[in-house]
């Protein structure tokens, strides 16, 4: 009688794990890669602003004027299968290019402007995809935009 539980027991886990595999196998996945580019930027409107040229410990009017950061990035990309359609070493080289080569330019821009800027660029390239972008300044303070995929792949909400 104890094998027989055994067998049942085992079939049963058999059956489970394939279950599991199979819900595995149908999970919205994401590739993510990170890289980081030096830029200029400034926020023109803390110089006069009341509300971040204080004149206290909260003043950030220094904002207004040209600054350096680096800018790190973290890029998240839909794949469509578990050998990966997108290869990541490729991916990153691809979106440091865009800076290095001009196409993409960080300075004077938020962190959320140039992540919008990044998405159309990725958006292009692979459309249809779900797709995720932080952008810090040095590490420390950024944005996450997840830009989705409606039912219109050429549709998508911020």
């Amino acid at each position: 009688m104890a094998d027989t539980n055994e067998n049942a027991n085992d079939v049963i886990e058999a059956q489970r794990d394939q279950a599991l595999r199979e819900q595995a196998g149908k999970a919205g996945k994401l590739i993510w890669v990170t890289f980081r580019k030096e830029g200029i930027h400034k926020y023109p409107a803390a110089l006069d602003d009341p509300k971040l040229a204080t004149g206290d410990e909260y003043d950030v009017s220094f904002l207004g004027y040209p600054h350096r950061h680096i800018f790190h990035f973290k890029v998240a990309i839909q794949v469509f299968h578990d050998d990966r359609d997108i290869e990541f070493i490729q991916f990153k080289r691809w979106l440091e290019n865009m800076y290095s080569e001009g196409t993409l330019k960080l300075d004077y821009k938020s962190c959320e402007m140039i992540s919008d800027d990044l998405f159309v660029a990725i958006a292009k390239r692979y459309p249809g995809r779900h797709i995720e972008i932080d952008v810090s300044e040095d590490g420390e303070n950024g944005s996450h935009a997840i830009y989705s995929k409606k039912n219109d792949p050429d549709q998508y909400i911020i």
